[in-house]
């Protein structure tokens, strides 16, 4: 298990049965770069390979 799994399993616990807009996710990666400036990178890798999860040129 990686350390981030911690991270990811607590999230699906506490929020899981909860529906969002992919506008409040956005949202949040937003406030939570502007609190935490370094990760602004991995930040914007993680949107980056969400938004193109579908695109057939990516595989």
């Amino acid at each position: 298990m990686y350390f981030t799994d911690r991270g990811i399993e607590e999230l699906e616990n506490r929020r899981g049965e909860e529906e969002v807009s992919l506008a409040w996710v956005a949202e949040r990666l937003r406030e939570f770069v502007d609190l935490n400036p370094d990760f602004e990178v991995p930040v914007e890798r993680l949107a980056t390979w969400l938004a193109r999860l579908d695109d057939e040129d990516d595989e």
